[in-house]
């Protein structure tokens, strides 16, 4: 049985969960605490050395980590329903919205940053929400706009089919809202993810219904 190391609350590890869903594809979950260190710990270091979630372990014995990878893994060996585009031009968008999201505005906003900011650099709790809404309205002012004035732009992010974009994006909004981002400006953002929500592999992959959320 493949498995998923994760953590409910990891954006990452959600993004995994959701296309592990959408895929239809059946697995188990090893929490691995993120607020207890267990990531840094000797025996799951020995299965992931960079101490991040998610990590999965194929039924054939792969270890694979880094979300966009795994997510492009499952895309290659599961190809239905697909998460990029059949045409060049939209697979590279498709990219660019994902990466958007996932290398610009998720390394600077993460657990391990915020604790970085709270116990290295000693950040007070206000200084750390006024970071984390920086780059949230960074990102999310960029991301609007290329949503709302590029053609390709449908129900979800890329046409009317959910794709990697939609994947990253989700996650992305989850965590604003629970940091209490102000999200008006973006009403085709708001409108997209809500949209996700309505189907059942994303309510299934959220972090308030995982095993860990208890």
């Amino acid at each position: 049985m493949t498995t998923l190391y994760g953590y409910f609350r990891s954006s990452a590890a959600f993004r995994v969960r959701i296309v592990l869903n959408l895929k239809g594809l059946a697995y188990d979950q090893a929490p691995v605490n993120l607020v207890k260190g267990e990531q840094r710990s000797a025996a799951y270091l020995t299965r992931n050395p960079q101490g991040l979630v998610p990590l999965l372990v194929t039924d054939d014995g792969h270890r694979l980590s880094q979300s966009l990878a795994i997510c492009e893994y499952l895309d290659e060996t599961h190809p239905e329903p697909a998460l990029l585009p059949t045409d060049a031009a939209g697979r590279a968008r498709v990219r660019a919205l994902a990466q958007l999201i996932a290398c610009e505005i998720h390394p600077l906003n993460n657990l391990r940053v915020l604790k970085y900011l709270v116990h290295e650099l000693e950040v007070g709790e206000a200084a750390k929400l006024a970071w984390y809404r920086h780059w949230i309205h960074q990102g999310f002012d960029a991301l609007e706009s290329l949503l709302t004035r590029e053609a390709g732009t449908g129900r979800f992010c890329h046409g009317d089919h959910p794709t990697l974009a939609d994947v990253c994006l989700v996650p992305q909004v989850f965590n604003a809202k629970r940091f209490e981002c102000d999200l008006s400006a973006y009403p085709t953002l708001r409108r997209i993810a809500a949209h996700c929500d309505t189907l059942e592999a994303f309510r299934e992959a959220a972090p308030g219904v995982q095993p860990d959320a208890g």
